[in-house]
């Protein structure tokens, strides 16, 4: 049986870490979230620390292209405007790559903005560096973190992609009437129904 070289023996053990080491986790209900800062489609910065007073944050990862998002838009609209008054805050990601898919720039994202005339941060992931953070796979997948930025629920957004009407689960907002009560939103998680994020390949 021969024996390894010191070299030998640090490559194959620096190998086995590179293979082995793993990328940041996703977030997990319980988790707190790292703030992030992002631009906007009106050209300043958000982050969650811009509302110190907020009762919690609605952080949606969404997009221009994707026909799931396109059918959410006038939901999380309504969502934003609707929770606003009640101190939560809804804070739009895109996640999605330009060069991937160039339906979702920067641009594009301004003229989608204006049309729909959102009443919420529309934010760009440049660098796509703060969806892998959250564990985000889909436009939309919906976060609700509590004022601390402690991750409550994670999922989807209601029941029914197809129809505001029927929907007969209204899953975030039932997580916040929740968060509202002191109590632990049940589901915690569901399924997020909607797009792949694009990435550049």
């Amino acid at each position: 049986m021969k024996i390894l070289s010191p070299i030998l023996l640090f490559v194959a053990v620096f190998c086995m870490a590179a293979f082995t080491s793993k990328a940041p986790s996703a977030y997990k209900i319980g988790d707190t979230a790292t703030d992030f800062k992002l631009k906007s489609v009106d050209g300043k910065m958000y982050s969650m620390a811009n509302y110190k007073n907020a009762k919690g944050y609605i952080v949606v990862f969404t997009c221009n292209h994707c026909p799931f998002a396109i059918k959410y838009e006038d939901r999380i609209n309504d969502l934003a405007k609707k929770y606003k008054s009640k101190g939560y805050i809804l804070l739009a990601i895109n996640p999605n790559d330009p060069v991937a898919q160039p339906e979702d720039s920067f641009e594009l994202m301004k003229v989608r903005a204006k049309e729909k005339g959102f009443a919420f941060p529309y934010l760009f992931d440049e660098g796509q560096k703060i969806y892998p953070q959250y564990g985000a796979t889909k436009t939309p997948h919906a976060f609700l973190l509590d004022k601390n930025r402690v991750v409550k629920y994670i999922g989807a957004i209601d029941d029914n992609v197809d129809s505001a009407a029927d929907v007969k689960e209204k899953y975030l907002e039932n997580a916040i009437a929740a968060l509202e009560k002191g109590e632990t939103p049940s589901p915690e998680v569901t399924k997020a129904i909607g797009c792949s994020i694009k990435t550049k390949k």
